[in-house]
């Protein structure tokens, strides 16, 4: 029978924001026992590759790996893999909190972190368990997706987001015939102004995919094996192979089953801008919490983001050390589609006007995002210099004026200057 470890910190959770909380402990001084367990089997890895880098074979699974084994050894952190734990009693009145996994092990803790991410959500339509239909989320995904893209000549992709359209140019990489379906009228709805789906949705077009917009997708046909995606509208599309990409659903059963407070709305362990969940001895972060605004602090918002983790779980660290997070950094993320390289800085939400350099029909474009005059984002298509001038704009509380900023002829480190 396994023996219970000593009181410190569990992680639940081994992704990016997992290791990175566990680190930045280490980083911060703390010296008492430190669990991190992962459901998956593999060490804990990058997931970002795994629609772009990974499907085409540029890089190999075992590159994937956050740390080497000895780093874990060398910082005292004991790394669990291929269990998850299904029930937790929390701390109380002086007494240790204790966690149950699904492989029998009992784990002691007095303070606890959820990193546990989040999962694909699903279609529920008639034909969705054919094989050939796939999600992807972890390495295991990904695995099964690059195996049989070998042999799919026709793919199509439900999902006109981000990693739908990393995975299409994946695809379209590898000679496939690509069609992108998305239900709404553009492409990334959720991410992105009008005339940044515009852009994405003729480039990805001029390279060789085909893009339909409106389109429902209400079921998937074949003899145990997909053989067709059928629209709404009557259409069928022939299809080798199925990738659905219609967003995530964070991960809260456990946060419920222990009474944290989750937000029914968005989705997510609802945390402040500390990481602490409604429970005292217990922080989140990464993909699974609903967390305040970055920037103003108002309302809640799920950053579904490699850097966003990065920051949550260095803040969700110094809480459980008592020490008070560290300046609010300014939210980034990127998705390479191919030779398309979007990046972001800030965040969009509640913009009231679009400054924009370049044109749809060209390979470069940026969008400046306003609200009441102030500069609050920025998207960046194949325009780094840029996106690094207004991602310093927004970390230094400075704005670019918007009638100057459109002339594309302007470097925008002049204005900055100005």
């Amino acid at each position: 029978m396994p023996q219970p470890t000593p009181a410190g910190t569990l992680v639940v959770g081994a992704g990016q924001a997992g290791v990175q909380l566990a680190g930045s402990l280490r980083q911060l001084g703390d010296r008492s026992p430190i669990t991190l367990v992962g459901a998956e089997p593999h060490p804990p890895y990058q997931r970002p590759p795994l629609s772009k880098d990974f499907l085409t074979g540029s890089v190999a699974a075992d590159s994937l790996a956050f740390r080497a084994p000895a780093w874990y050894v060398q910082q005292r952190i004991a790394l669990v893999r291929g269990d998850r734990v299904v029930e937790v009693a929390l701390p109380e009145r002086g007494r240790p909190g204790t966690a149950r996994t699904a492989g029998g092990r009992t784990l002691r803790f007095a303070r606890l972190a959820l990193t546990v991410g989040a999962r694909p959500r699903r279609l529920d339509v008639p034909g969705a368990g054919l094989d050939g239909v796939h999600y992807l989320r972890d390495l295991d995904d990904a695995v099964r997706l690059r195996e049989n893209l070998d042999a799919a000549a026709r793919v199509v992709v439900v999902g006109g987001g981000f990693i739908g359209l990393e995975a299409a140019a994946a695809a379209r990489a590898l000679g496939k015939q690509v069609t992108v379906v998305e239900a709404t009228d553009r492409l990334a709805p959720r991410a992105v102004a009008p005339v940044v789906s515009e852009f994405l949705r003729c480039a990805h077009e001029r390279r060789g995919t085909t893009v339909l917009l409106g389109a429902e997708v209400v079921g998937f046909g074949g003899a145990g094996r997909v053989e067709a995606v059928r629209l709404a509208d009557g259409r069928e599309l022939a299809a080798h192979l199925v990738l659905v990409g219609v967003g995530v659903v964070p991960r809260t059963e456990l946060a419920e089953a222990i009474g944290l407070e989750c937000d029914d709305e968005i989705g997510g362990i609802v945390t402040d801008d500390a990481a602490r969940t409604s429970h005292r001895a217990v922080v989140a972060a990464g993909d699974c919490t609903a967390l305040p605004h970055p920037v103003t602090g108002e309302g809640r918002v799920r950053l579904e983001s490699v850097p966003g983790a990065v920051a949550q779980a260095g803040t969700a660290a110094a809480t459980l050390l008592g020490r008070a997070p560290g300046p609010r950094a300014v939210p980034w993320f990127w998705s390479n589609q191919g030779d398309l390289r979007l990046q972001i800085a800030g965040l969009s939400t509640g913009y009231d006007s679009v400054a924009v350099r370049g044109e749809p029909g060209g390979e470069s474009l940026t969008a400046l995002y306003y609200r009441d005059g102030a500069l609050i984002a920025v998207d960046a298509v194949n325009a780094p210099a840029d996106y690094l001038v207004v991602r310093k704009a927004l970390a230094t509380g400075r704005t670019l004026p918007a009638d100057k900023a459109v002339d594309a002829s302007t470097p925008l480190k002049n204005l900055l200057a100005g």
